[in-house]
This record gives C-alpha cells, sequence and structure tokens, in this order.
C-alpha cells in the first residue's frame, strides 16, 4: 500500500487543492477611450431609446466577454434599461441565442461579434461587429499581385469585422479594376440592423446599375452579377482569416476560384485547398449514410429561421428511405457526447451554414449536413456540382429543393454499398411506425423491426440500471466514505 509521501510524490493534496486561491488578472480586450468606437455604444443607446426596450441581452463571443461588464455597465447608465450578459451560448457564438434571451425575458438582442447573419424571427436584433484594422494600402497592393489582369471579374467578399474598410477598398480599385464587385452585407427583417442602419439603407458599389441584371442574396450577403455572366465566371477575393466562412463559401461556390488576404499577417494567397477532394470527402459521408439503419438528428440550432421544418423534413425523408431517426438537442457537440449513443449509425446536424459543415474525423460515427443526408435518401436527388450548406433552400420553396417521389411510385430497390460492398435496400417494412418504437426487455420476444436502437437495446449485455424489486434486501443506511476519490478520508489506514 503507498504511503502518504509516496501519494503526494504521484498527486497532490485534496485539501491543499480545495484550498488553493487563484490569482487572476483582469484584462481588457480595448483601452477604456476606444470602446465607444469599438462597440459603437452610442447607436446601441439610440437603439434601445427609440424602441423604449426595458430588458435587453448582450451577447458576447469568447474573445470579447472581457470587456462585456465594461459595456454592459455604460449602456445602462446612459438607457435605464435592465442588461442581461449571455456568455456561454447554447450552440454557436456566431448565431444569435434567442433561447437564452427569452429566459431572461429580454425584449431585444445585441449581438457582438462575428456573426453567420442566419435569419431569426423571434426578437428585434441589432449586430454590431468589430471594427478591426486593416492596412487598406497592403491589401490593395496584394490584390493587384493575385489579379495581374485588370479586366478580371472579381467579388469581394469578407468577414463581417471588416464590413467598415470594403467600401474604401473597393474605392482604391474600382479605377483599375473596372469588373470589381463588393458583397454588401443583407439584414433580414425591419427591426434587424446593422449598427443603426437598417438593411434597406445597403447600397451597391463597383457596378453598374442594370434592371437585367442578376442579385444574387445568400449567407447574408448580397451581390450584383452582369447580365450574360453566371458566379462561376467570377472570381471570389476574400478578406479575413481562415475559417468556417471562408470554407462555408468555398464549399458553396465551388466553381469559382478564391484568394484571401488576412489583415492580421498582412498577407495573401490563392487558396490551394483541393474543392475536389473536400467534396469527394463530404461524398464518403453519404455513402455511410446510405449504409446506415439508425439516424440520429442533432439539433444545432434554437434560432435559425425555419429550423423546425427542416427537422420535420428530414425525418419523413428517413422514413421513406426505411431507416430510424431519433433526435437529439444536447447543446454545443464533442465526441464525448455522442459516444455514448452506440446504436446510431450516423448524425446529421441541423445548423446554421458554417457550422454545419463540422469535421467529423474524430467522431465514433460521422456527421453530415441535411444536404448530405438528402442526397442519401432521396432517390429524387442525385448528387452533382452544387453543394448546399443552408438547409432553407432545401425546404419546399427554396432553391434547391428536391420534392420525394410519391408513395405509389415508390417500389423495393437494392443496390451495393460502395463501402462494404454488401446489398442494401431501401425498403420500408409495412408495419413499421414512424417514429420511435419500444421493445421489452423480455429476451423471449422477437422483435419486428430489427432496425431500430430499441432492438440494439435489447441485444446489449447492459442495458442500464434496473429496478429488481423484491430482488434486493432492505439493509440499514450506513455511513459512506468521505473525500474526493483520489484520497478517501482514513484510506490507507488499519482498520
Amino acid at each position: 500500500m503507498l504511503d502518504a509521501t509516496m501519494t503526494d510524490a504521484f498527486s497532490s493534496s485534496s485539501e491543499a487543492v480545495l484550498q488553493r486561491g487563484v490569482d487572476v488578472t483582469v484584462q481588457r480586450n480595448a483601452p477604456w477611450e476606444n470602446l465607444e468606437e469599438l462597440y459603437q455604444l452610442q447607436k446601441i443607446c439610440d437603439f434601445i431609446s427609440q424602441h423604449h426596450f426595458k430588458k435587453v441581452a448582450l451577447q458576447f463571443s469568447d474573445e470579447l466577454l472581457v470587456d462585456s461588464v465594461s459595456i454592459a455597465a455604460e449602456i445602462e447608465r446612459e438607457t435605464q434599461a435592465k442588461l442581461y450578459i449571455l456568455g456561454d451560448t447554447s450552440y454557436g457564438s456566431c448565431c444569435v441565442d434567442e433561447v437564452a434571451a427569452e429566459h431572461v425575458g429580454a425584449d431585444c438582442i445585441v449581438h457582438y461579434g462575428r456573426a453567420c447573419l442566419s435569419p431569426s424571427k423571434r426578437l428585434p436584433l441589432m449586430y454590431v461587429f468589430e471594427r478591426r484594422p486593416m492596412d487598406l494600402e497592403k491589401c490593395a497592393s496584394t490584390f493587384r499581385d493575385l489579379y495581374p489582369d485588370t479586366q478580371s471579374h472579381v467579388i469581394v467578399l469578407y468577414d463581417v469585422n471588416y464590413a467598415h474598410v470594403v467600401d474604401d477598398l473597393v474605392a482604391l480599385l474600382s479605377v483599375e479594376y473596372p469588373n470589381i464587385v463588393a458583397s454588401t452585407l443583407l439584414l433580414n427583417g425591419d427591426q434587424c440592423c446593422n449598427q443603426g442602419q437598417t438593411a434597406q439603407g445597403q447600397h451597391e458599389t463597383g457596378h453598374s446599375d442594370q434592371a437585367d441584371d442578376q442579385v444574387v442574396c445568400q449567407f447574408g450577403r448580397r451581390f450584383p452579377l452582369k447580365s450574360g455572366l453566371d458566379i462561376k465566371d467570377y472570381c471570389m477575393f476574400f478578406i479575413g482569416q481562415e475559417g468556417a466562412t471562408l470554407r462555408n463559401f468555398m464549399m458553396t461556390w465551388n466553381r469559382c476560384s478564391f484568394c484571401s488576404f488576412d489583415p492580421l499577417t498582412m498577407t495573401g494567397q490563392k487558396e490551394s485547398v483541393s474543392i475536389n477532394r473536400a467534396l469527394m470527402k463530404r461524398y464518403y459521408a453519404i455513402e455511410r449514410a446510405k449504409d446506415a439503419n439508425v439516424v440520429g438528428i442533432l439539433v444545432g440550432t434554437l434560432g435559425v429561421a425555419d429550423y423546425l421544418t427542416i427537422i420535420q423534413q428530414l425525418k419523413e425523408t428517413i422514413h421513406r428511405a426505411g431507416k430510424k431517426s431519433y433526435m437529439f438537442a444536447m447543446g454545443k457537440l464533442n465526441v464525448a457526447k455522442l459516444a455514448n449513443f452506440l446504436e446510431i449509425d450516423i448524425y446529421v446536424l441541423i445548423a446554421c451554414p458554417e457550422n454545419s459543415l463540422l469535421d467529423s474525423s474524430e467522431f465514433f460515427k460521422p456527421v453530415v449536413t441535411p444536404f448530405e443526408m438528402e442526397v442519401a435518401c432521396n432517390k429524387n436527388r442525385e448528387w452533382s456540382e452544387e453543394y448546399v450548406t443552408d438547409f432553407r433552400h432545401l425546404l419546399p420553396g427554396g432553391r434547391s429543393h428536391v420534392p420525394l417521389a410519391r408513395e405509389q411510385d415508390e417500389h423495393d430497390e437494392t443496390d451495393v454499398s460502395l463501402i462494404t460492398g454488401a446489398l442494401r435496400s431501401r425498403h420500408l417494412p409495412a408495419n413499421s411506425a414512424f417514429g420511435s418504437s419500444v421493445v421489452l426487455r423480455n429476451q423471449t420476444l422477437t422483435v419486428a423491426n430489427t432496425n431500430s436502437a430499441a432492438s440494439f437495446l435489447s441485444s446489449r449485455s447492459w442495458q442500464g440500471l434496473e429496478q429488481k424489486l423484491g430482488e434486493t434486501a432492505v439493509v440499514k443506511a450506513v455511513q459512506g466514505r468521505r473525500g474526493i476519490p483520489i484520497a478517501y478520508e482514513g484510506e490507507g489506514k488499519a482498520s
């Protein structure tokens, strides 16, 4: 048995851990005198006062929380409104957390920092983007190096935190590059504004105003295309860091060449990531979805508009493909959470476009997007060069909606899995109920549908805690051990 000296050598004393003090130095992300400029405090106060809001929720991303208390105190002093700080968001910090705001009865939300601009409908909303600095001359010089042909058709995309410098950049380049087009932020809703300006106040830059021009509105961006040109005829120039926003653009507009400029490192590059390789990786996930019998629907947002509609549509699509579906709402995802459900063959994540492209290489089971699940289960939808990350486009009325085949036209189909080489069938048994099924834990019973998670549970050697009424002897309560598992009180002493 280990003595006390050896125990201390391998671990700290439990009493010392519990009583240890931690010195925390509070740091500000921005100097006090710059808070007004960076966080647009006066415009926020005007927004709150004009609409007579009494309770306001301030949503910050993790890196901006250091300034949250100072900002809330200043706004509360100016408006007399009750302020609530939303720190740990339910899902991604880029999405507006309307659920948390409703828990405190907020009248509106002020969202700070990076945003995916997914539409939300429950509460009035104001976006406040970080006004990150950028060297305009360096960016313009990099643009000229990447696009030596001055007649190139280029669309300027950007992270929302650099929206304030785009007009100046385009004005600097438009004399040399007559075909440059700057995207503008498109914010949905009459009560949704960007630093005090509504979406109707947006304007187009770097393009002639022609009635027959096609206008693309996607991912909260809006930009025109010249008559007779398609989006694949344009090059994309992105301002910002590598991450979910750029990846989402590249997967969606995968026929366009991308270049980027990082204002932090002040370097530009031609994006060399193989889109074809990335798409083939996603196609592998689709094949895994075709092989799956039990599908887990992960609710990764409660704020993006129409998320309930896509859940219902996915349930119907999965059911018609002869598979079982189960819905999970578990907040932020991690490997340990999803590993608890061994009976699930594959997961489909309902989230905003930027968060839906989850890298599931570390997960026990693959995680696919609603579009990929539709390709796997809807025989009317075929895999093509189009890739959809915004699930709202899959709904009826959306530009990428493909209706399911009529039930009377469906018949048993068998094909070969490209992964296992085994035969698989799309036929759903006639006696299969829509939704979840329950199987008793009596091993003598026969389960009709072997594809359900309930039958998987009945075959497991351990099926969870059971009451075992009448089988357990009744004993008096006794005092148990005290302390923490690494060092219980009295452990190691002779009794």
